[in-house]
């Protein structure tokens, strides 16, 4: 039997997971790594703690599978975007990695929209100025630690700084090299030498792009002996973390849609016309990166806030939960599902770390409104979850306007989506049926695939239509969905109510912050 092995890196841990040559999952492994906040705005990792899970996860799931490294053909990493990690000429990070849900570079995006604007990026590019850090975060290195900038020789995303580790080649994607943006020309696959120059980058900073099944390299000796990987083992490009997820699941056509309730909560409409909408994010699609795209609106927290509540507000039966191998996550559920929809008048802003699409407010922060005696930490679950569907219908119903073609169900697939009663919200606030994937791997179930069509194992990812199973279709309540929307309206309503005042708020931190 032959094997792949897919690994990918979230914003708050990372899995591993090795499949067979018939597409099915051997074994599978997770670990939660530390999401630093040391500042307001700014949100990092230790890039030790991506190759160390490496390290520690892959001789892991082959140990547990009594499968030999020599019969693993080949490995792909995915990512979540935008991430950022400087490395030196060894390959060694120069500081800590930015992850997709760091804001700090507000002084950097207001010069770029003086002195470029944002019609000439977005014509480039074809997304927002705001969505880009991983070039707009080098320009605050350069602008703020010029020490720390001077020793950067490539900067490369979370997956392509553990392609590098495995290989010692620094490559990217086309998948994942819109999130550099800015010079980043999305149409025509390449970095705009004009535009790095105005903006005063050297090219040589970034690497070489590959389509995602392209082999960049081969396990290196070294890495070899420190993650139980046979030495020679092809290395492919990779892909977005959202693009392996939802291309594993099946989703490989124009129009289909799934979408994830991960660290950050978005949904994916793939189309193969190059038409893009300026308040949503857009990139390559893996099944055909050099001419298919994805339309990817996203909430910045999405399941994070859940991770949030647990950290805060469990603590205690987290632990106990934890001793007894039992799923805290089932007590927060339950606590929720008890509470009436629409949470009896608790209603929440999800925006803790600034929102993306389609408010675009980095200053923007979490709100709890309409908070009484009467709620418990139960109301506030429901009321998180509940943000979360609203958040993301506020870009489904622009996109609905633009006549995109949509298939339904909405395909439900990672992370808060195993919650029925997520995907019961979901369902009545989006007005549409929806399924769950039932083998839901996520990401390196996608990536495992990937590897395999890389080399030759699986012909193209039909493989991955065929393997899917959607399960537990639910449809819409039309008098529930009413009555969200007469809540959607004060969402609405509520934002541009305290939009300056978030203003004001960052304003006024900061004055303190510097004396």
């Amino acid at each position: 039997m032959k094997y792949v092995l897919g690994i990918d890196y979230g914003t708050g841990g990372g899995k591993v997971v090795l499949v067979d040559e018939n597409a099915d999952v051997v074994k599978y492994a997770f670990k939660e790594y530390q999401i630093f906040t040391d500042y307001p705005g700014w949100s990092e990792h230790d890039p030790a703690d991506y190759w160390n899970l490496a390290c520690e996860l892959i001789p892991k799931v082959l140990s547990e599978s009594g499968v030999y490294a020599e019969d693993v053909k080949a490995v792909a990493v995915s990512s979540a975007m935008p991430s950022l990690v400087m490395v030196d000429k060894t390959g060694n990070p120069v500081s800590r990695a930015y992850n997709l849900m760091d804001k700090r570079a507000t002084e950097e995006v207001a010069q770029l929209r003086d002195s470029i604007g944002d019609e000439a990026i977005f014509d480039l590019t074809k997304n927002r100025l705001d969505d880009h850090p991983m070039i707009v975060n080098l320009l605050w290195e350069k602008h703020h630690r010029p020490e720390v900038f001077s020793k950067i020789h490539k900067a490369l995303s979370i997956d392509g700084f553990v392609t590098s580790k495995l290989t010692g080649c620094f490559s990217a994607h086309y998948s994942g090299a819109a999130f550099y943006g800015v010079a980043y020309d999305l149409v025509n696959r390449r970095f705009d030498s004009d535009m790095l120059a105005r903006i005063g980058l050297p090219e040589s900073l970034f690497p070489d792009l590959y389509r995602c099944e392209a082999i960049v390299g081969e396990v290196t000796k070294k890495a070899s002996q420190e993650t139980h990987l046979a030495e020679g083992t092809p290395v492919c490009a990779g892909q977005v973390d959202c693009n392996a997820g939802w291309s594993g699941a099946g989703a490989i056509e124009p129009g289909d849609m799934q979408m994830n309730l991960g660290t950050c909560g978005n949904f994916g409409i793939i189309h193969d016309k190059p038409v893009f909408h300026n308040s949503m994010i857009a990139f390559n699609y893996t099944t055909d990166s050099e001419n298919t795209y994805i339309t990817v609106p996203t909430t910045t927290t999405g399941g994070h806030l859940i991770r949030y509540l647990r950290d805060n507000y469990y603590k205690a039966e987290h632990k106990v939960w934890a001793a007894e191998g039992k799923d805290i996550f089932d007590l927060i559920n339950q606590e929720a599902e008890v509470i009436p929809p629409c949470s009896e008048g608790l209603l929440v802003l999800p925006y803790m770390m600034g929102e993306r699409t389609p408010i675009w407010d980095v200053y923007a922060r979490g709100v709890v409104f309409g908070l009484s005696l009467h709620h418990t930490r139960g109301h506030l679950v429901r009321a998180m979850m509940e943000s979360v569907a609203f958040a993301l219908y506020d870009s489904f119903r622009l996109i609905q306007e633009t006549g995109v073609e949509i298939h339904t169900p909405i395909v439900l697939n990672e992370g808060g989506a195993k919650s029925r009663l997520w995907r019961r919200i979901i369902t009545d606030v989006f007005n549409l049926p929806t399924v769950m994937v039932e083998n839901r791997v996520g990401a390196p179930y996608g990536d495992a695939l990937l590897a395999g069509i890389s080399i030759g194992m699986f012909k193209d990812f039909s493989i991955a239509k065929e393997k899917a199973s959607y399960v537990n279709r639910m449809e819409p309540d039309e008098t529930m969905h009413k009555r969200y929307m007469e809540y959607f309206v004060l969402y609405k309503d509520l934002y541009t109510h305290v939009k300056q005042d978030f203003r004001t708020l960052s304003d006024i931190n900061s004055r303190y912050a510097t004396t």
